[in-house]
C-alpha cells in the first residue's frame, strides 16, 4: 500500500519585518523546525515520499545559507523526496534550484522537478507527473500534459502542480496558474498534490491543497498541516489523515469597544490563549483612561508571554470620565489641557492631530498616575 506525505507552500527565507527583531527570528526558525517535524511525521508513518507541491523558497534570492539549511532539513526522512517549483521559486533559467545545484547542496534522495514530466518511483510504487511554473505567472492550465503522459500500469499516477483550481478558490485568489479542477479524471490522476492555496482544502476525494505546514499571515484557512496519503492500489480511493505540525497560532481579532465590558471580554479572551500565539489587534470605539491604563498593562504582560503581540489604536478614542479627570487630581491648568486634548480628539476634522491627543491624553495619565497613588498613601 503505496503511502506519501504531500506539503508544500514552505516559503523558505520568508522574513518578519513589521515584528521585533528577537519574534520575527523566531518566527523564521520555525519554519525550519516544521521541515524537521514533517521529516520525522514521513519516517515516523513509514511513508514512501514526500512530495512538495511547490514554494520550497519564497524568493529567487534567498542566501546560500538558507539554501542548505533548507535541504540539512530534511535529513530525518531516508526516503525520496520531490520538489516543485512554484511561483515564488519558479524554475527561470537562472533560479534558487539552480543555485542550489551548483552549491551541490540538493540531496541525492531529492527530486527537483524542474520540468513537465514524470518522475517515476517503482520501489515505492509511485510515479509523481510534474507541473513546475517555469515563470511567476502562466494563464495556461500546466496541468493538462498530464492527460497524455503515460506510466507503468502497476504504478500509482500521483499529480503535483502549484496554482488555483478555477471556480472554486475564493474570487479574491489570483487566476493566474490555472488548474482545471477535473485533472485528475481526465488524466486519470490517482491523486493530485497542490500547492498555492496555504491552508488544508479539499477540492474532492482525490484532489487536495496541503496549505503550508507553519503558518506565516493571519488568515484564517487551516493552516499549519500536512497531508499522509494512503492509496491501496490504482484507481482506489485515497485515504487522507492530516498532521499539525505548526510552532505558532496565528490570531487577527478587529474589535470595537464601546462599554468597560467589551474591554473585559477582550482581555479575558487575550488571557485563555495559548503561549505559541502571535496576535494582531486593530482596536476601534472608546475607552475611559482608566480602561486605556487597564489596556496598556495587559498588552505588556502578553507581549512577555506570547511570542509576538501587535495593536494598532489609532481608531480608539480616549473619553475621559469624571472619576478619571477626579483621579488624576486635574484642576486649574491641568484640568484645562485635559479639556483641551479631548476637544481635538473630537474634532470634525479628524487626523494626525486627533491622534496625538489620544497619545497625549494617555500619557498624561500614566505621569499624573503615580503622584495620584503617591497622595493616597
Amino acid at each position: 500500500m503505496p503511502k506519501f506525505l504531500h506539503t508544500a507552500d514552505w516559503q523558505m527565507g520568508r522574513t518578519y519585518s513589521r515584528f521585533d527583531t528577537e519574534d520575527g527570528a523566531a518566527l523564521v526558525e520555525a519554519r525550519y523546525e516544521a521541515i524537521e517535524r514533517l521529516a520525522a511525521l514521513a519516517t515516523e508513518h513509514q511513508c514512501d515520499a514526500v512530495l512538495v507541491a511547490g514554494d520550497v523558497f519564497d524568493a529567487q534570492t534567498v542566501s546560500d545559507r538558507t539554501i542548505r539549511r533548507v535541504f540539512n532539513a530534511t535529513r530525518g526522512f531516508d526516503g525520496p523526496w520531490v520538489m516543485l517549483p512554484g511561483n515564488h521559486d519558479a524554475a527561470l533559467a537562472e533560479s534558487v534550484w539552480t543555485r542550489a545545484k551548483r552549491l551541490d547542496a540538493v540531496p541525492k534522495n531529492v527530486y527537483l522537478a524542474l520540468e513537465s514530466g514524470v518522475t517515476p518511483l517503482p520501489e515505492q510504487g509511485i510515479a509523481v507527473l510534474s507541473a513546475p511554473l517555469t515563470q511567476r505567472h502562466t494563464y495556461g492550465d500546466l496541468t493538462q500534459p498530464f492527460d497524455d503522459m503515460e506510466t507503468p500500469p502497476e504504478l500509482l499516477r500521483i499529480g503535483l502542480a502549484h496554482g488555483s483550481v478555477q471556480g472554486l478558490l475564493p474570487e479574491d485568489i489570483d487566476s493566474t496558474n490555472p488548474i482545471a479542477p477535473d485533472r485528475t479524471e481526465t488524466a486519470k490522476l490517482d491523486y493530485l498534490g497542490l500547492g498555492d492555496w496555504h491552508g488544508v482544502r479539499e477540492i474532492n476525494a482525490r484532489t487536495w491543497y496541503s496549505g503550508t505546514p507553519e503558518p506565516e499571515r493571519f488568515r484564517n484557512n487551516d493552516a499549519g498541516y500536512v497531508l499522509i496519503v494512503d492509496i491501496k492500489e490504482p484507481g482506489a480511493t485515497p485515504k487522507v489523515t492530516r498532521h499539525e505540525t505548526a510552532r505558532y497560532q496565528w490570531h487577527q481579532w478587529r474589535e470595537s469597544l464601546s462599554v468597560p465590558s467589551d474591554l473585559d471580554e477582550l482581555l479575558h479572551r487575550i488571557s485563555q490563549l495559548p503561549e505559541a500565539s502571535v496576535l494582531d489587534l486593530k482596536l476601534a470605539g472608546t475607552l475611559t483612561l482608566a480602561g486605556d491604563q487597564k489596556l496598556t498593562e495587559a498588552l505588556s504582560i502578553a507581549e512577555a508571554r506570547y511570542r509576538a503581540v501587535t495593536c494598532d489604536r489609532t481608531r480608539l478614542q480616549l473619553e475621559p470620565t469624571d472619576d478619571d479627570i477626579s483621579a488624576l487630581l486635574a484642576d486649574g491648568y491641568l484640568g484645562e489641557v485635559v479639556q483641551e486634548l479631548r476637544e481635538s480628539q473630537q474634532a470634525v476634522d479628524k487626523g494626525s492631530d486627533a491622534e496625538v491627543a489620544r497619545d497625549a491624553l494617555a500619557i498624561l495619565a500614566s505621569l499624573l498616575k503615580p503622584k495620584d497613588a503617591e497622595v493616597a498613601q
